[in-house]
């Protein structure tokens, strides 16, 4: 049972197979600001990969909620993260996306830091007059109370009361393991990052990556070049994984695709795949089946979007990319946007990879640009109360279960909830993950 101050934001009612969610969710400016505070400020969040500070003192920036976070490698290759804010007098230290920095020197006053933020100095302290209060303050920068990695996703958090890591991700780490394990030296972004805004609330990102049933309404543009493609083949165009895959044909027939549920919001919608040579992963295909083993090679291969609540995406589809959610206001959102690699990858792979990315992913692509038209047309009705609650959160609910299916279990993989059917089901009750969590996380913060 929510509490009243939630269940008139949300409609829960399994038993009665009943879930919706009212459109006030998506533009109150005080909704957002205790998202802020609850959720983005108050857990676990994706800071980025320990690859994109590889070396010592190499660091990287990002945010966690409102607040400016610096991500340093110190000179004995520990990582570490840290508010990016000077103790000062609050500047910022770190003003790059990311570098390399044995010392960070506040443009402000000139107090300096090392790679792993103790304070080096303080600019005429000595003529300074400072009291011995003042000489005993920490001035080092402060570190967030909770840090930690799997297998190279680093997480954070502003609050330590927060469940271990582990217990966290729980088994939807064992899907990050199948991103990660493509390559025995791990993951990798591709130089040259993505940053766009859309005007739209956050949570318009965080269903989308879950939501197969847009795909051929968004995308007709997409799907008539592949069409193209097809009918008119070009050996110097890049192959997609969509192409050749009857998932999407009106006629397909049996399971094509599903997904799984976790506690804490995570969430993964699937496709079956072939071992296809559309797939840059195709050249690893032995060197896969012999170290991690059939099942989890078919996993690699098949259509995967997982999303761990509430800022990380990982979607491999026509490319691999990795995306960081950044609410910036009730309606406007930022999004980081990498191709994302397994290290050590051939050189006419990494071409194919880049390609397809830019084929579907970028904004200058077939896909982003549909996708966030279709946030801000959502952003705009949601401005009508006549009728306040949203029905896009039903589809699937007759097929959810507890539990996993022989799929799952495939690769011990054990989901609180799972869907499966045919390539028209388009589940969206994977959804229900992200709001019960948000749910979870408001309680107590909203009035009756």
């Amino acid at each position: 049972m929510l509490a009243p101050g939630l269940a008139r934001l949300i409609d829960d009612r399994p038993a009665d197979g009943v879930f919706r969610v009212s459109r006030t969710m998506f533009d109150d400016p005080a909704i957002f600001d205790l998202e802020m505070k609850r959720i983005f400020e108050g857990g676990w969040v994706f800071l980025g990969l320990a690859s994109q500070a590889p070396e010592p003192h190499d660091f990287f920036t990002t945010t966690v909620g409102r607040v400016p976070v610096l991500v340093s490698r110190d000179g004995d290759g520990r990582l570490a993260a840290f508010v990016n804010s000077c103790p000062h007098r609050g500047a910022m230290i770190a003003q790059t996306m990311c570098g390399n920095a044995k010392l960070h020197v506040c443009a402000y006053h000139s107090w300096s830091f090392d790679s792993a933020g103790r304070n080096k100095g303080v600019k005429w302290q000595e003529a300074g007059c400072y009291t011995p209060a003042f000489e005993g303050e920490r001035k080092d920068l402060a570190r967030l109370p909770a840090f930690g990695e799997h297998k190279g996703f680093l997480f954070g958090s502003l609050v330590a009361d927060v469940p271990p890591l582990a217990d966290w991700l729980g088994e939807a780490a064992k899907l990050l393991d199948l991103v990660a394990e493509q390559s025995e030296d791990g993951m990798e972004l591709v130089p040259g990052a993505v940053i766009f805004t859309f005007a739209g609330n956050w949570k318009l990102q965080l269903e989308n990556c879950s939501d197969a049933y847009h795909f051929t309404s968004a995308h007709p543009s997409y799907i008539r070049l592949l069409e193209q493609r097809k009918e008119k083949p070009d050996p110097s165009t890049i192959g997609s994984v969509w192409a050749d895959d009857p998932a999407w044909s009106e006629a397909a027939e049996g399971i094509q695709g599903g997904s799984y549920s976790f506690p804490y919001g995570h969430v993964l919608n699937w496709g079956r795949m072939d071992v296809s040579p559309a797939l840059p992963l195709y050249e690893r295909a032995e060197e896969l089946a012999e170290r991690v083993g059939i099942e989890r090679r078919a996993w690699m291969f098949s259509m995967r979007n997982l999303t761990i609540f509430p800022n990380l995406q990982v979607a491999e589809n026509a490319s691999s990319q990795l995306r960081v959610i950044r609410p910036l206001g009730p309606g406007r959102t930022e999004m980081r946007t990498w191709c994302l690699a397994p290290r050590g990858e051939s050189a006419a792979a990494r071409r194919q990879r880049i390609r397809q990315y830019e084929d579907f992913f970028n904004p200058s692509g077939m896909a982003t640009p549909d996708d966030t038209v279709s946030y801000e047309n959502c952003q705009r009705g949601f401005a009508s109360r006549v009728e306040p609650w949203l029905l896009g959160h039903a589809r699937g609910l007759g097929a959810s279960k507890a539990g996993g299916n022989a799929l799952s279990a495939s690769i011990g993989l054990a989901p609180e909830r799972s869907v499966i059917g045919g390539s028209q089901l388009c589940d969206e009750t994977l959804f229900h993950s992200y709001y019960r969590e948000w749910a979870r996380r408001m309680a107590g913060a909203l009035p009756a």
